[in-house]
């Protein structure tokens, strides 16, 4: 597609479609789009993470909605998933979220989420780009059926509302001590509040926004500090977001860090145990080996999606799974939300872990087979076409069948390709990659 990637819209500030000219058009088309599903006005909810590139883009945004004859509620910083939420409960027909999620201040960009909680299939963001590249007067809406707008104070104390109803009436965390990194991003008002309501004695890192430093040597993508705080303070259990917090990466008491397919994998087990596990686990091309032999040998199916949260979804649905996620940290929890969510996951864990059992023995549940990940950034957009980088893959491949496999993507988030590869052989598995790699530099 045009605009949309694997996870919404995304780029840097200022640039090709991030800025107040392309957030109005968006805007525009997404509001001509459900506008034209019903006569009467339909409502968008938007919030955002704490870049300060979301106090340019939100009001270009929050024009274009309006002048497509959108009310409008603005809600502030949010997580994502307290967006989805909302977007559900509140009955809008649209939410909205202005954020980069994991990427640094200077991207920004776009979720966008329907009535029903869901992200909007692959099927409506194709709808959404054909009517943004049609000039923009003939969407505009009579000066009478203008959308009004409106913030909303409150969105906060009600996405926790939704959240606590989602936990034992019972579930409290006296005695526990937990290390907390916000990402300085959008849950780092949400997810100290909860935890703190729930008698846990919190270590808060990250919770200082300032607009340039989300992301940055925080959050689950650089969980460094949260290894360190963990063990400095001694510490139960580390829990890092990241910049929409919908992510979640963890760390146990002794400051080894737990990835989004330990996490699965734990829950996986616990949920077998406890019949609510249904069909399976989705994971992605990126999940590791080591889980899904894991899985098998506990008699648990395992699916493969594309890479994306949203294409996660999509097939849990479709099989009626519900636990799914990936190595990231992105994880789906069906039973009791729509899209990701760190904090919601973080307190399934403590709940599943209880209050004897040590979290280095209730993770690390399977032996990873090795993974090498590298990212390459590019200039040209067609760079995995060309006949030099394919040969390349091609060769590769054969180096290693039989004993690994080897994933080449290009990033649906970021300027860069994805070059990931598993076996048990470290030395076929470099020597395969770097065919690959060489080519592509």
């Amino acid at each position: 597609m045009k605009y949309f990637g694997t996870d919404g819209i995304r780029g840097r500030v200022n640039t090709k479609n991030i800025n107040g000219d392309m957030f109005f058009k968006f805007g525009l088309a997404a509001g001509k789009y459900f506008t034209n599903l019903k006569k009467k006005k339909q409502t968008a909810i938007i919030a955002k993470d704490t870049r300060l590139s979301g106090y340019a883009l939100e009001p270009a945004l929050v024009s274009g909605l309006a002048s497509a004859g959108m009310h409008v509620y603005t809600l502030g910083p949010l997580p994502t998933n307290g967006l989805a939420m909302l977007t559900k409960s509140m009955n809008a027909n649209l939410g909205i979220m202005i954020t980069a999620s994991h990427n640094l201040f200077f991207d920004n960009g776009l979720k966008l989420f329907g009535p029903d909680g869901l992200k909007l299939s692959d099927r409506i963001q194709k709808k959404i780009e054909n009517i943004i590249d049609k000039e923009v007067k003939n969407h505009l809406s009579q000066p009478k059926l203008l959308g009004r707008v409106k913030r909303l104070e409150t969105g906060t104390e009600k996405y926790l509302e939704i959240i606590k109803k989602r936990l034992p009436k019972k579930f409290k965390l006296k005695n526990m001590k937990i290390v907390l990194d916000c990402a300085n991003g959008a849950g780092y008002k949400s997810a100290p509040k909860m935890i703190n309501s729930l008698g846990a004695k919190v270590i808060v890192i990250g919770n200082k926004p300032n607009g340039f430093n989300i992301n940055k040597n925080c959050g689950s993508t650089f969980p460094n500090m949260l290894q360190k705080n963990v063990k400095k303070h001694k510490a139960h259990l580390g829990i890092s977001l990241d910049g929409d917090a919908d992510r979640v990466i963890m760390c146990d008491e002794n400051g080894s860090i737990i990835d989004g397919d330990q996490i699965i994998a734990a829950l996986a087990i616990q949920w077998k145990k406890r019949k609510i596990l249904k069909g399976g686990v989705v994971g992605t091309l990126m999940s590791n080996f080591g889980l899904e032999k894991y899985l098998k040998n506990k008699q648990i199916k395992f699916i493969r999606a594309n890479v994306g949260d949203r294409y996660v979804k999509e097939i849990m649905q479709r099989k009626k799974f519900n636990l799914g996620g990936e190595q990231s940290g992105h994880i789906i929890l069906g039973k009791f939300a729509t899209t990701g969510d760190g904090l919601l996951v973080a307190l399934e864990v403590i709940k599943a872990l209880g209050k004897k059992v040590k979290a280095s023995k209730f993770f690390n549940v399977f032996e990873k087979t090795p993974q090498i990940l590298k990212n390459i950034k590019y200039k040209d957009e067609n760079i995995l076409k060309k006949k030099t980088v394919r040969n390349a893959i091609k060769i590769a491949n054969k180096v290693i069948k039989g004993k690994g496999r080897i994933l080449v993507r290009k990033s649906g988030t970021e300027a860069k390709i994805r070059v990931m590869g598993e076996s048990e052989d470290k030395v076929l598995l470099k020597k395969s990659m770097n065919l690959i790699v060489k080519k592509i530099r």
